[in-house]
């Protein structure tokens, strides 16, 4: 099941520490939830018009809202078709999120990767669906289809003997929540230079 948190709209902290510029610098961790939480249990009462949304909160609508609802929009997790807003199910949810269309991921996923990039590729891949708040269990079977998949396993150059036992070596990285940008440009450099 993908988790959830409430990160900051400007700065994406998860705690009270905002970035220096963050235009919500100072406002107390408790506000920031308020305004996910606002938002998320109008949405999950069923579909909303946008118009309607501000009215429709307990409280008072504000830029913070406003930033909360645009960032679940950026996290795809809020579908916003002909002015109607719709709370993804946590099945949607996943499977939006199952085949990344942001670049350097999107040239990662469809493209696999090559000897020579692939610890940076799957690093990237683990790192993405741990961002985007899947389980480990759940990122392990996406992380091994995508191996077999993208015909990144059969183009060699792995140590280990199985998908499986490629990704489970890799936990470290889930567990630790490392970020996955960098890692993904220097993969898609390499793939693009060579496919």
């Amino acid at each position: 099941m993908p988790r959830f948190d409430y990160p900051c709209p400007d700065c994406r902290t998860t705690n009270s520490l905002h970035d220096a510029g963050c235009r919500f610098e100072g406002t107390p961790w408790p506000e920031i939830e308020r305004a996910y939480v606002d938002v998320v249990a109008v949405l999950s009462g069923g579909v909303a018009a946008e118009d309607d949304l501000p009215a429709a909160v307990d409280g008072e609508w504000d830029a913070l809202h406003q930033a909360a609802l645009s960032q679940l929009q950026r996290e795809e997790r809020v579908d916003a078709s002909n002015g109607r807003l719709r709370l993804l199910t946590a099945a949607e949810y996943r499977e939006q999120v199952s085949e990344p269309t942001r670049e350097p991921m999107r040239t990662i996923y469809r493209k696999g990767s090559l000897p020579g990039c692939h610890d940076n590729a799957v690093f990237a891949m683990i790192a993405w669906y741990e961002m985007v708040g899947l389980s480990w269990e759940e990122t392990r079977a996406q992380v091994v289809e995508w191996l077999r998949e993208s015909g990144a396993w059969d183009r060699g150059g792995f140590e280990e003997s199985s998908p499986e036992q490629l990704v489970d070596s890799k936990r470290h990285v889930y567990e630790a929540g490392y970020g996955w940008k960098e890692k993904a440009e220097a993969a898609k450099r390499i793939i693009e230079r060579n496919l």
